[in-house]
């Protein structure tokens, strides 16, 4: 049994109960197998070619500009959004709240379907769009509506939360001695919650370079115009399983990379 301890600076650390470790280790294990069984599985001899395809490079540029695209705006909408939820008082908050929340749990497929009745060509704004000659179902454009439908809860509660965590007493403060509400906003609170909006990013973009069900369904699969990296080791799946798994290996390293800079970026903050 683990027990509390006191450290030199006279403070008490309190231990974990050891049961811990065995359900944490069983979890732990439970992620990082799979990524092992992904690079036993790897055709190391012909990895580069794999992944230098001309198919594979063509998804991977694809993947990252689209999913740059969707983490911006969610970033210029998930700023606002967070701030009404978490300091906005007004009937319905809650509501809204789940509303946003929503694709969450709501599974990508089904999105997508939302996005293409709405956005479609015959959809509730599609065919207002249409009669402009503004297409967007299975367009890059529908690419981007479709990760930023996915990630945006993403950003949205990691800022919001940072937000409740800050607290108000400084913006009070600022706005007592004069400031105005843009300044507050930009001088005190967003500088408060920088590695909480950074961390929502991170999110966002992880979840957007992985996005495959809504993209599929709103999208489709054309290669250089709506066919990421995900959509393209689906399709290798069934034709050559070597190359999905190499591109997969690929996605992986990718996602953890930025993980990896955006931890050492918030650590910098800190």
């Amino acid at each position: 049994m683990t027990r509390a301890t006191a450290e030199p600076d006279g403070q008490v650390r309190i231990g974990l109960p050891g049961w811990t470790y065995l359900p944490a280790a069983v979890g732990a294990a439970f992620l990082i197998v799979p990524l092992v069984a992904v690079l036993l599985e790897i055709d190391w001899d012909n990895f580069v070619s794999l992944v230098t395809s001309e198919s594979a490079r063509i998804a991977l540029l694809l993947s990252l500009k689209t999913a740059t695209a969707s983490t911006l705006a969610c970033i210029v909408v998930g700023i606002p959004m967070a701030l009404v939820l978490a300091r906005g008082r007004f009937r319905g908050r809650s509501t809204l709240r789940s509303l946003v929340l929503l694709p969450l749990v709501m599974p990508p497929v089904v999105g997508g379907i939302a996005l293409l009745y709405t956005f479609g060509r015959n959809g509730l704004l599609g065919e207002h769009l249409d009669a402009f000659g503004i297409r967007i179902a299975f367009s890059t454009t529908a690419v981007v509506l479709a990760q930023t439908f996915v990630s945006l809860p993403f950003l949205v509660v990691s800022l919001e939360g940072a937000l409740r965590v800050a607290g108000r007493r400084y913006e009070e403060v600022a706005a007592t001695l004069g400031a105005r509400p843009t300044t507050v906003l930009r001088r005190v609170t967003l500088p408060l919650v920088l590695p909480g909006l950074a961390s929502g990013a991170v999110l966002a973009f992880a979840r957007a370079l992985g996005e495959f069900g809504a993209t599929i369904t709103f999208a489709g699969s054309l290669q250089g115009v709506t066919r990421t990296l995900p959509l393209e080791i689906y399709l290798q799946r069934e034709t050559d399983p070597q190359a999905a798994v190499a591109l997969s290996l690929l996605l992986i390293v990718v996602a953890a990379v930025v993980v990896l800079l955006t931890h050492r970026g918030r650590a910098a903050v800190l």
